[in-house]
């Protein structure tokens, strides 16, 4: 049998590969559905690409490879009979299987047994060959396999400052001297005792000091006085003042340079005089971590019970639409984003409509293409293969225990995609969501070649009017926006006087280091904002191209499209279910209006910036290094004199670039002369290189250099208008016309719309619109926290809670962050 099983697999041995360093082997999800060696099927891994399929794709990619040998993974979800011993290690039939596989479902590992089983497979005849089969198989065969079911999981490695595997416990935290000295810090109102900074403060655990953390390099962060006080005092051991809650706080060692765990945190905290309380309802329950905690109190709970509903028999709902979302730990921002554009139509043709073509058409490694691992997510949430109701077994348990505990689908790979090369949401941190949604936008915009653009939905024009004071002339511009910010005025609110004394009692509390009173949430009308919105304002130093001098004045007046947001710390607004913005709509040029000229400002520097000064000593310093002398110089100056560390990082950032070694060419004296816009030229009117600082805030937002640039000139260096003119004209527009012809099937018709064809799609209708989701933050900043979102289906709001899904019965429309609304036809 050995030399059969040998002989078979030679054909196939120079297509077996042994999983090296940095190789991801994707042992735990299907790279085109969410099915995972517990799904009925199991998962195939490719012993090449080692990439996950499951039985329904697998075909597809031996199809699309010939990659023929895969290894096929089950585990079997057993509970463990009555009378098992509690706390005893699940079992394992093949000894290291799935070593580093964690449970997929939220079952408990005491009460579970898992038997996992793997053999390899071999396509198209599905011949099988059980594992471990060491006397058998050939020795590249057996070493190969045995590296798959060792190594980690493809998204352990994304996990580097998880406490459990990777912080330890200080050697300071048992012996940690802490000062009598009569310290004791107030709940807020914290700043740096030596320089008043109100963020990113660390409390010293052996004297109570409250000092500012480091630098960082985007001028954020602090001025260092904590290290400085280590160095000064040797007290090892700080907390970070801004997070501190039981279940999570951030301890850093200076004696040991590194974060740490300190068991006694609780004691070390309480000495002066702070009691955290433990927050289990929202603290881990809902699968990530309060970092909020800035006072030390307890959030108010009828804030986390209203938006989430606690304390309601809700009403589990199943099927396509209602798929809940695991929470990864603080990625509710992403799932309830996502779960608000997948009830979107244009979404769901884009994508889900488009299913099969996507997937037909998806690269090699189809984990790393934004469009494939779209079609995905949007299948999982929609088509009720992972909603199921629970069976006639679940919903005894679900009586007895009174919960029952959905499965949802898990979005590592999605996360790890959209993320990748983000350093806020490629971290395990809370984050915006509003801003995570505008990451996405992007994403969607650059890669939706061949494609229905979905974020047509969204995308609107923005007008404004700019009114010279003096001469009454005034100009008219629009951008795209996907978008509207409503501002709260907090003067407008209903409660003003409840308000002024809770501020005055605020006020008095941290004066006397006492606990501040109940907040109080500003009631304000929706009416105020949207006025608020549509207020003119005055900017200083106008330039009127009328007077070609500085005057004052631009009016602002907004269309609006599709999704409205509100920004709110403790808020309360009365968002109507329906809206009418038709008097918001533009008007361009009216009747008796006159224009002002379409001239560009002139570009005036100061003395001191036409000269400026560059540490030559600094610029020598790297010339010595091997780098050009001119580029030595432009990184000296870039970085603002900040020394030869600074530049040498900008040298590595951008010694790639065509002018590297250019010398450093600054903008000079311009005449007003005819805009861009009205002289057609795709550049600033002196043609002039754009400032490397510009180009370099774009790069970092993804763009690649050569587009960038290209939009730079096409705006005449204005920042705000070059994103507008990425978007607006996407790097692959050659690349469209390529491949058009093959994927032109892929595409749906969209509507007309008035706009250039050349430019974005801009659809217009009438001005009435209807509430359908809003996502709704629970916490004192939006970077922490949790999100919950309600979606209006069918008639009925549904209330998505990570991967609960259950009817609304009180959903809180006065307390969203952000407001989806759509546009109702005329009829």
């Amino acid at each position: 049998m050995a030399a059969d099983l040998g002989e078979l697999l030679v054909p196939y041995m120079p297509t077996i590969r042994v999983p090296k360093t940095g190789d991801r082997v994707f042992k735990s999800e299907c790279a085109f559905s969410y099915d995972s060696p517990e799904s009925e099927g199991g998962l195939y891994v490719c012993m090449n690409t080692f990439l996950g399929f499951g039985r329904e794709h697998v075909e597809r990619h031996y199809r699309k490879t010939g990659q023929s040998v895969y290894m096929h993974l089950k585990r079997h979800v057993k509970e463990k009979a009555t009378g098992a011993a509690g706390g005893a290690i699940p079992r394992r039939r093949n000894g290291k299987v799935f070593l580093d596989l964690e449970l997929n479902r939220d079952f408990n590992g005491d009460e579970y047994d898992c038997e996992d089983e793997a053999k390899l497979v071999i396509f198209p005849d599905h011949f099988e060959i059980p594992l471990p089969n060491i006397e058998e198989l050939p020795a590249l065969v057996t070493i190969a396999c045995d590296a798959v079911l060792n190594a980690a999981s493809a998204y352990k490695k994304q996990e580097p400052d998880s406490w459990d595997e990777e912080i330890q416990v200080s050697k300071h935290a048992r012996s940690l001297r802490q000062q009598d000295n009569g310290v004791r810090i107030p709940p807020s109102g914290w700043k740096c005792q030596k320089c008043e900074m109100k963020e990113n403060l660390w409390l010293n655990l052996s004297d109570g000091a409250v000092l500012c953390g480091k630098w960082f390099f985007d001028g954020s962060g602090g001025n260092g006085h904590a290290l400085d006080h280590f160095k000064d005092t040797n007290f090892p051991l700080a907390v970070k003042l801004d997070n501190l809650t039981l279940d999570i706080a951030d301890i850093y060692s200076f004696d040991e340079e590194e974060a740490v765990l300190d068991p006694q945190i609780s004691e070390h905290l309480q000495h002066f005089g702070i009691d955290i309380i433990p927050i289990q309802r929202n603290g881990t329950d809902n699968g990530h971590h309060n970092t909020d905690n800035t006072n030390g109190m307890r959030p108010r709970v009828s804030e986390w019970e209203v938006i989430q509903e606690s304390g309601m028999k809700l009403k589990a709902v199943y099927g396509s639409g209602f798929t809940g979302i695991k929470n990864l730990g603080n990625s509710c921002y992403l799932g309830t984003i996502m779960q608000v554009l997948f009830s979107i139509p244009e979404f769901q043709r884009a994508y889900v409509g488009n299913l099969q073509r996507i997937y037909d058409y998806s690269p090699l490694d189809p984990s790393t293409d934004f469009s494939t691992q779209m079609a995905k997510l949007g299948h999982g949430l929609l088509s009720g293969l992972y909603s199921k109701p629970p069976m006639k077994s679940e919903l005894i348990e679900q009586v007895m225990k009174e919960e029952y505990k959905p499965k949802g689908i898990s979005l590592k790979m999605f996360k790890a995609l959209v993320s990748n090369g983000h350093p806020e949401f490629s971290s395990n941190r809370q984050q915006d969501a509003q801003k995570f949604f505008l990451h996405l936008i992007n994403l969607v915009e650059r890669n939706c070649v061949g494609l229905e653009n979905p974020n047509n939905a969204f995308r609107y024009l923005v007008e404004e009017r700019v009114q010279c004071c003096q001469t009454q002339k005034v100009r008219y511009t629009q951008k795209v926006d996907y978008l509207m910010q409503l501002p709260a005025p907090i003067e407008a609110a209903s409660n003003r006087e409840e308000l002024i004394a809770y501020e005055a009692k605020r006020n008095e509390a941290e004066e006397n280091m006492r606990a501040p009173p109940e907040p109080v949430r500003a009631r304000i009308p929706f009416t105020a904002c949207l006025q608020a919105f549509t207020e003119p304002e005055n900017v200083p130093d106008f330039w009127s191209s009328e007077l070609q001098a500085k005057s004052a004045g631009p009016f602002l007046h907004f269309e609006l499209n599709m999704t409205l947001t509100c920004f709110s710390t403790d808020l309360s607004i009365d968002m109507p279910d329906f809206l009418d913005l038709s008097r918001l709509r533009g008007t361009g040029l009216q009747a008796g209006e006159q224009e002002l000229p379409d001239l560009t400002p002139p570009i005036v520097l100061p003395e001191d910036t036409r000269a400026p000064e560059i540490d030559e000593s600094a610029a020598m310093q790297l010339a010595e290094m091997g780098f050009p002398l001119e580029a030595c110089r432009k990184a000296i100056y870039y970085t603002g004199n900040m020394g030869p560390e600074m530049a040498f990082n900008w040298i590595i950032a951008h010694m790639e670039e065509p002018d590297f070694a250019e010398p450093l060419a600054l903008p000079t004296f311009m005449e007003p002369g005819p805009s861009v816009a009205s002289s057609g030229l795709a550049a600033t009117p002196l043609d002039n290189h754009p400032p490397e600082e510009s180009i370099a805030i774009l790069t970092s937002m993804g763009f690649p250099r050569r587009h960038t640039v290209q939009a730079l000139k096409a705006t005449n260096n204005n920042l705000e208008r070059a994103l507008d003119w990425i978007f607006t004209h996407t790097e692959r527009e050659e690349e469209e016309e390529e491949t058009s012809d093959a994927l032109s099937d892929m595409a749906d018709t969209t509507e007309p719309n008035d706009s250039d064809a050349s430019g974005p799609q801009i659809k217009d209708g009438p001005g009435r619109y209807e509430l359908f989701a809003f996502i709704s933050h629970i916490g004192a900043s939006t970077m922490s926290g949790h999100y919950v979102c309600h979606i209006k289906k069918e008639g009925r709001w549904v209330i998505f809670n990570d991967h609960k899904v259950c009817l609304s019965e009180r959903p809180p429309k006065d307390l969203g962050y952000i407001y989806f609304y759509r546009r109702l036809s005329s009829s």
